[in-house]
């Protein structure tokens, strides 16, 4: 199986855009469906053609639940509906008296969409579609590829208004759409494991959900997996214990421009999101506009060497007010095996090894100045 699919695969993740979670949806529901192991999936010339209309399903069953929420979970950057959103709550406002989430979906499957609804639904359905074959399925793999629709490509027929308006309607009527062959085989083996149904996590939690009798809740089981050791006011410490070090030197210069420094934010190197390293060597200062555009990216190994003086000077000033905590933070974290009398040489060698590993083999996004 092709190793650069999945470097691809692993890229789009992270790095393709996160306005929406339109591409969260399109990917999980194109494994969903793989998973399925659906009749209607067909190869034809290296590609792998789905009924969109089954997509659209998987669409309805994951942002239905969401928007029926009472606790609103945002799905778009800034104060925007979803592109459907309007159309779907309208639905399920009508569904509140019919039965709720269980009675549209048995409708959708089995008996059909009442014919009250027929006219509101259609509207959905053509705009849930508009929306995947237009947005996510055009931008995603913009972070390996320039071209739009560098992986999905799809063909959208006119829907001609339903007699019977079911599942099997979106199957008929909704187009379809394809991905390259080495694409479906690589979802199809760890597509599992990439929406999460058979990830470490989902089994811890639901060995200890089966362990009480059934008496805890899944959810509940990975909130408390996932909790980290280190809290906000851990790095508050970390932070304040850096610029009490940084009051004694007098001038501040930003590590990634070198430009002297008024008033500075102090930057995990490696971002927090990424690795929950509180480390003092990974907090720099660095001017808070710079800081804004890194945000969650990766500096990139030639940003590290050409900032090189400005890193191994801030660590060297950390070392000398903080030694025994220095020494052991990055014996553990950089250095390893090696000697810490080469802390320097060897200490930056692998900081760009990580970095280098983060964005080429964990997809996350490069940056430099």
């Amino acid at each position: 199986m092709d190793k650069e699919v999945f470097a691809n695969i692993s890229k789009i993740i992270e790095r393709d855009s996160k306005s929406t979670t339109y591409k969260f949806a399109l990917l999980r529901g194109v494994i969903d469906i793989i998973e399925d192991n659906s009749p209607y999936i067909t190869q034809v010339s290296g590609r792998v053609q789905i009924p969109t209309g089954l997509l659209i399903e998987k669409w309805l069953i994951y942002y239905y639940p969401i928007l029926q929420s009472e606790a609103s979970i945002p799905q778009i950057n800034g104060d925007v509906n979803l592109a459907f959103g309007l159309q779907l709550k309208g639905i399920i406002n009508k569904y509140e008296l019919r039965g709720g989430f269980s009675a549209f979906y048995n409708d959708l499957k089995s008996k059909g969409i009442p014919n009250d609804l027929h006219s509101d639904f259609f509207e959905l359905i053509k705009k849930i579609r508009d929306t995947i074959t237009k947005m996510p399925m055009k931008y995603i793999g913009r972070s390996i590829s320039n071209d739009f629709y560098s992986i999905f490509d799809y063909e959208n027929p006119r829907m001609t208004p339903p007699v019977h308006l079911n599942i099997e309607y979106l199957i008929q009527q909704g187009g379809t759409f394809s991905i390259p062959l080495e694409y479906f085989e690589a979802f199809k083996v760890f597509g599992s494991f990439i929406n999460g149904q058979n990830s470490i996590l989902f089994k811890w939690a639901q060995f200890s959900v089966n362990a009480s009798g059934q008496h805890l809740a899944i959810e509940n089981v990975i909130n408390e997996v996932l909790k980290s050791p280190i809290t906000a006011r851990n790095i508050d410490e970390s932070k304040r214990i850096y610029r009490d070090i940084l009051k004694q030197e007098g001038k501040v210069h930003c590590v990634w421009t070198g430009k002297q420094l008024f008033n500075y934010d102090i930057d995990h190197v490696i971002p927090f999101s990424v690795w929950k390293n509180n480390d003092l060597w990974n907090l720099l200062p660095s001017d808070a506009k710079i800081n804004n555009q890194k945000r969650d990216r990766i500096p990139s190994p030639a940003l590290i060497e050409k900032q090189k003086d400005l890193i191994l000077n801030y660590w060297q000033i950390i070392q000398e007010s903080q030694d025994q905590r220095f020494q052991r933070e990055m014996q553990v974290a950089l250095l390893g095996n090696r000697a810490f009398s080469s802390w320097k040489e060897s200490g930056l060698t692998q900081l760009q090894s990580s970095c280098h590993y983060l964005i080429e083999n964990r997809g996350f996004e490069a940056w430099s100045i």
